[in-house]
């Protein structure tokens, strides 16, 4: 594992389990104390932890970590989610793409497709799709760019995703409850509450670490999910209760990665 993959992993394990001792980490990733030590100098340099005695935290509560340092997270179950998502399109289909890293693995995959129409207010999904070589057509809408997420927000964002009608929604969360749905540490949320009203249908990608969490704020209700793709680490309580709520589940990967 890369330096920066590792310290992206290290923010995810704190932000599950809280206050954590060096050695526990040096354990789970397989490495030494002194690497590990190094990789926490380096985060604490840029603020997103603090040293403790015996051990480290996160430095903020809210977990809303920059989208460059999430597409290192869990990298090849989003990669295996994001597969099984561009199953579900169809040439001519309008789409809109929300900011989430699992739902940027999808874009190299749009190459196949004729005649789509992509909206997205993620600039880095709009660098990518304008590198394939098909018909398309992109829309992104205006507002305030946010550097962390690289995206746009704001009334203007909402007020655009409100003028159109698409046929798929493929979002991602940063946790799913069962009683609160679908749920971000983003407080600027509301243009993926405005991404959902636009679509007929809402395909929600997320690997199995994030059933469980209640993130700050509720983007929707889980009863308006139609697909949920995530990786077969799921827990198989979690599972059976997602699908008593009529939601077709599709599974990737192994159950013992």
């Amino acid at each position: 594992m890369k330096p920066k993959q590792r310290q992206a992993a290290i923010l995810e394990y704190l932000q599950r389990h809280g206050k954590t001792a060096v050695d526990a980490l040096a354990e789970h990733f397989s490495t030494t104390g002194t690497t590990i030590r190094k990789d926490l100098t380096l985060l604490e340099e840029e603020g997103e932890v603090i040293r403790t005695y015996g051990g480290v935290v996160l430095s903020r509560d809210d977990g809303d970590q920059p989208i460059d340092r999430k597409t290192h997270i869990n990298t090849e179950k989003k990669r295996q989610i994001a597969y099984a998502a561009i199953k579900l399109i169809n040439d001519g289909d309008s789409l809109i793409f929300d900011a989430g890293s699992t739902v940027l693995q999808m874009v190299p995959h749009l190459a196949q497709f004729n005649n789509i129409t992509v909206m997205t207010n993620s600039l880095h999904i709009v660098n990518a799709l304008v590198e394939l070589d098909n018909d398309q057509t992109i829309l992104m809408p205006g507002g305030t760019y946010r550097k962390k997420s690289a995206s746009f927000h704001g009334n203007l964002a909402e007020s655009a995703f409100h003028q159109f009608s698409f046929d798929k929604l493929f979002i991602g969360a940063d946790g799913v409850d069962l009683n609160a749905g679908v749920t971000t540490f983003n407080e600027v949320h509301n243009v993926s509450k405005a991404m959902c009203e636009a679509a007929s249908r809402i395909v929600l990608l997320v690997d199995s670490s994030k059933f469980g969490r209640k993130s700050p704020n509720v983007v929707c209700d889980l009863s308006v999910v139609d697909t949920l793709i995530t990786d077969k680490g799921i827990n198989p309580d979690y599972l059976a209760a997602l699908e008593a709520k009529g939601i077709n589940i599709i599974l990737v990967g192994d159950s013992d990665e």
